[in-house]
């Protein structure tokens, strides 16, 4: 069974890539160009239904699209579906987390979750969402080298680590994006039976 995964991020798809080890995995590491989907959506659904679905069509095939980010309490959800972009369109991984910081400084509240939606697309245009999520803290000093974006200061309270301190097989055990993964993974032969 084929799928492609729906994304030009190659840390996340190494990250979902063996979580779908009972399917043939797709993605642009094997060489296939995508287009650029832009991400207009105000919610994690809506970015992920846009994404799986535009490619789905575009290469005839299957497609699993992710749209994730963080969700802090104290700043009423940001940075949200702007996660990526938090400190401006060209913004890397460090930008985000500086302003993150600094929107957090004096703020006692560290709560935080990782939401992810996995969307399952079909060419036909039939699309199938799976929400996941992980509760932490947002810490002041980043801590660990593995993973993207928001891990290193995203800590895990279970575990007395950041994502980013945390083997990728652990990480894979219990983040948003495994979790709404895993719920997939319970409809997805159902879903890909009647193959359009």
């Amino acid at each position: 069974m084929k799928v492609f995964i729906a994304t030009g991020n190659k840390k996340k798809i190494d990250e979902i890539k063996p979580l779908l080890k009972d399917f043939e995995v797709l993605s642009i590491a094997d060489g296939i160009n995508i287009p650029e989907v832009e991400e207009n959506s105000d919610t994690f659904e809506g970015n992920s239904q846009k994404k799986a679905l535009e490619i789905a069509k575009f290469l005839n095939m299957v497609a699993i699209a992710d749209d994730s980010g963080l969700m802090v309490d104290a700043l009423e959800g940001e940075p949200g579906v702007y996660s990526a972009r938090y400190a401006g369109e060209n913004a890397n991984d460090s930008d985000n987390n500086k302003k993150l910081i600094q929107n957090l400084k004096g703020i006692g509240n560290r709560k935080a979750k990782f939401g992810s939606v996995i969307t399952v697309a079909k060419p036909n245009g039939e699309v199938h969402s799976f929400r996941g999520e992980v509760e932490g803290l947002i810490l002041d000093e980043a801590r660990g080298n593995s993973g993207f974006g928001y891990d290193p200061y995203f800590y895990y309270v279970a575990y007395g680590k950041t994502f980013a301190e945390l083997e990728l097989s652990e990480k894979n055990a219990i983040s948003h994006r495994a979790r709404a993964l895993s719920k997939m993974k319970k409809e997805i032969k159902d879903i890909l039976k009647t193959e359009n």
